[in-house]
C-alpha cells in the first residue's frame, strides 16, 4: 500500500515536485541540468533559444518546488538539480515519449 511507503506529507511533496516538472519548458531545463550540470540563466536561455524572462520564470518555479538549487556568484545565478534522481525521471519521460 502507498501509505506504507510514503507519509501524507511526503506524498504531497512528491506530487508538488511532479507538478512543477510537468511543463515542456521545465522538462527542457532539466534535460540541460541532468548530468550534474551547473548553468547560469544566460547559458540556459541561450541553449534553449528562449527569452530570458520566460526561462527565469520557469527556473523560479522549479526552485520554489525544491527541484533545483541556485547560488549567486557575482552577477550570475547558477542552477543545478537538487536531487540527481530527478534525472531518472527525465530519462523515463524521454523513453516513454519515444516509445509511443
Amino acid at each position: 500500500m502507498v501509505k506504507e511507503v510514503f507519509s501524507d506529507d511526503k506524498l504531497d511533496k512528491a506530487a508538488m515536485m511532479l507538478k512543477a516538472i510537468a511543463h515542456p519548458v521545465r522538462i527542457s531545463i532539466l534535460c540541460l541540468l541532468k548530468n550534474g550540470e551547473k548553468l547560469n540563466v544566460t547559458e540556459i536561455f541561450t541553449k534553449l533559444n528562449m527569452g530570458q524572462s520566460k526561462v527565469s520564470h520557469h527556473l523560479g518555479i522549479l526552485k520554489t518546488h525544491n527541484v533545483l538549487c541556485a547560488s549567486r556568484e557575482g552577477k550570475n545565478t547558477f542552477y543545478w538539480m537538487k536531487h540527481e534522481s530527478v534525472g531518472k525521471i527525465i530519462d523515463c519521460l524521454r523513453e516513454c515519449a519515444c516509445n509511443n
